[in-house]
């Protein structure tokens, strides 16, 4: 057993004694207080904590071992209670007390099941579903560096991005049954153990199927079945590995393995427009969209989008759209291309946008319901095609990532972020305020 400091051992005597009032003495006037990842950080707040987890349960605590290294001491204990009724809790349980020391009080206190001799690594994570408040599902905190399974890497994340995917997993929404707690993040760049720097591609499957992976029945994208990106460490299958060229920055790769990814195949796949030609964008500063006008300005084409606000509709002739729009606005002309990534509330105006031959690319139902009414013959009359677009396949994305090199195309970016505010990237996506691509730096 080390020698505990005088902090320590007060807080460790006011648990034993069930005395919130001594536990919050210990602790300096701007600590904080994470236990299993859920924050506290105001002293009524982890006066609050002990109450309702210690003192109205009738804890008990039975120190078990202790030590002291650079950064901090911690404590192992069994704890012990009422807690079956809320928690299903019989039987004591092992915890670790980390203690953080700061001219002898605590500022920071972390209790989890993580044994300080195991390797740890800061995440950000959905601990469950929860449909009217999202955010309120999220964690950010340390978790066990994850092993790597025989056939996979581990990458050491140096950027990756925010996309509306992280909004639906923190509702609990999927393509497939989620399992939480489950760390956010479907992109990311970062370096292998080896020292290369790469690109994630994101999409993954089953192993044995032939043919274009996005629609392989089992196809998912990284932070579905698997953990996600938003951490330090991240194991992906080694095919999911893409080197990054050097000329590229963390930041632009981090931000291509979905809604660029995605509007590399809306654009170049299943557009069929060439060189020259009319295309208009439903959309100006979301993430797909400032992708596609950059993507299509790139390749030569006459890039029409629209915007809600002239803020918005300015963005987007600065990143290389022609001309812009209001929403419903009649165009001079219509056009070879629509991409669509609002859904119900956008879809007839993008059908009316489309000359004969046209075709309609949709990814997304981001306004109104999963629905839309379709004119059908306008459709059959005017031989216009509809397609569905959802990531794409690897070629793709080598294609993606050497294109973005070769035409040294900067990714419209407005706001990079440490790990530590990840919250405030996703409430901008939440309310609708994002524009571009928010990106998180480790």
């Amino acid at each position: 057993m080390a020698t505990l400091s005088h902090s320590v051992l007060r807080s460790l005597e006011a648990i034993k004694t069930l005395d919130s009032s001594q536990f919050v003495s210990c602790f300096s006037p701007d600590a904080v207080l994470i236990d299993e990842a859920k924050r506290r950080t105001t002293l009524a707040s982890i006066q609050e904590w002990f109450e309702e987890g210690l003192k109205d349960h009738q804890a008990t605590i039975d120190i078990k071992d202790s030590g002291i290294t650079d950064a901090e001491t911690w404590v192992h204990a069994i704890l012990d209670g009422n807690y079956e009724a809320d928690y299903g809790i019989t039987d004591p349980f092992p915890l670790y007390f980390h203690y953080f020391l700061r001219d002898g009080k605590i500022q920071l206190l972390r209790i989890n099941q993580i044994s300080p001799s195991e390797p740890t690594m800061r995440a950000v994570w959905a601990q469950s579903g929860n449909e009217s408040d999202p955010i309120s599902s999220l964690r950010n905190d340390i978790l066990r560096i994850p092993a790597v399974p025989e056939g996979w890497v581990r990458v050491q994340v140096a950027a990756a991005s925010l996309n509306y995917h992280d909004i639906f997993t923190l509702r609990g929404f999927g393509m497939f049954e989620l399992k939480f707690p489950l760390i956010l993040g479907n992109e990311a760049a970062g370096t292998l153990d080896d020292g290369k720097d790469v690109i994630i591609y994101p999409v993954m499957g089953n192993p044995n199927f032939q043919g274009d992976e996005t629609i392989d029945p089992d196809r998912h994208v990284l932070g579905e079945l698997t953990q996600g990106s938003l951490a330090e460490y991240v194991v992906v299958p080694k095919r999911n590995i893409v080197e990054k060229p050097i000329s590229m920055s963390f930041e632009t790769a981090s931000v291509l393995g979905i809604a660029w990814l995605t509007a590399y195949r809306m654009l170049f796949t299943r557009s069929g427009l060439k060189k020259g030609q009319k295309m208009l964008v439903q959309g100006s500063t979301g993430g797909i969209a400032t992708a596609l006008i950059q993507l299509g300005r790139a390749a030569g084409m006459i890039v029409w989008c629209v915007g809600r606000s002239e803020e918005k509709r300015s963005i987007a002739t600065t990143l290389g759209a022609d001309r812009t729009f209001t929403p419903g606005e009649e165009l001079p002309e219509k056009v070879a291309a629509v991409f669509d990534m609002s859904g119900a509330l956008t879809f007839k105006h993008s059908m009316e946008c489309l000359a004969n031959g046209g075709t309609l690319v949709c990814c997304g139902l981001h306004s109104g319901g999963p629905f839309a009414e379709v004119d059908l013959m306008k459709l059959f009359t005017q031989g216009i095609s509809i397609h569905g677009v959802y990531a794409g396949n690897k070629e793709e994305f080598e294609k993606l990532v050497w294109f973005v090199a070769e035409h040294d195309i900067q990714p419209y970016i407005p706001v990079v972020l440490p790990l530590e505010q990840v919250e405030e990237g996703l409430k901008t996506i939440l309310d609708g305020r994002v524009q571009g691509k928010v990106v998180i730096k480790m």
